[in-house]
């Protein structure tokens, strides 16, 4: 059995959150406690030591990233209940932390806690860099940092720094100004969702490009970047691609 708490300012969305997963998680999760704030969400976890935690972002004290970081330990997996989506949402899914938007979806939920349960025996030792590059997003830090899981690296990268992304099936390439290739089991759909949309751009069905390393656009339909890297536009693409590019 996981032993988790729930932290959030709002009473009704702790109430939602307890009753859906004592209906569907009755056998894998115990909830044994509730924090509305930072503060009480820390005391909660020094008391119950729990192995999960369902965490809103804004609070009336803090930003659940307060928590994580004031957090005695981190030897817990997280999800996100929040109605904050931007920056810092992405950021948390690169990273492999789980998140749901508020109001609460059942099917959502179920595929976190899922996730969560699988997870429970391989504690993410990298936290606390999760924590630090979520808050970038979160603050709005310009040059943004991504994480990047392979099977046994984690990888902390600029999104500038990044020259294109290609696919292949369930995985995705992605290529850096520093020659790295850094594979990561996630499709180019997802992998879409969390690049910043005013620099990334999704050319091709199997490529991602980013528009800063641009050079050129030639006759045979090709955008070349930096390190002579070629990347191919699609037709159906072509017009939406070369506006956003070079307009």
């Amino acid at each position: 059995m996981i032993k988790a708490i729930i932290i959030d300012d709002e009473a009704h969305v702790r109430k939602d959150l307890r009753q859906k997963i004592e209906t569907y998680f009755s056998n894998e999760i115990s909830i044994v406690a509730e924090g509305e704030s930072v503060a009480t969400g820390l005391l909660a976890l020094e008391k119950y030591e729990p192995q999960l935690i369902f965490l809103d972002i804004h609070m009336s004290d803090g930003t659940g990233f307060d928590l994580l970081t004031q957090a005695p330990t981190k030897n817990f997996d997280v999800i996100f209940v929040t109605g904050f989506d931007n920056n810092a949402i992405k950021a948390i899914k690169v990273g492999a932390l789980d998140y749901i938007l508020k109001p609460v979806d059942e099917d959502e939920l179920k595929e976190a806690v899922e996730k969560a349960i699988a997870n429970n025996t391989e504690k993410d030792k990298d936290l606390q860099k999760l924590i630090e590059i979520s808050s970038e997003y979160f603050k709005g830090v310009k040059n943004k940092r991504i994480i990047l899981k392979t099977l046994d690296t984690v990888y902390a990268v600029y999104e500038d720094d990044i020259l294109y992304c290609r696919s292949d099936g369930n995985y995705t390439t992605f290529y850096t100004q520093q020659l790295e290739k850094i594979i990561v089991s996630k499709p180019i759909k997802k992998i879409e969702e969390i690049l910043s949309e005013d620099s990334f751009i999704r050319c091709h069905q199997s490529y991602i490009v980013n528009k800063k390393h641009v050079l050129k656009y030639n006759k045979e339909g090709v955008l070349i970047v930096h390190l002579d890297a070629k990347i191919p536009v699609s037709s159906r693409r072509k017009e939406y691609a070369l506006k956003r590019i070079f307009d």
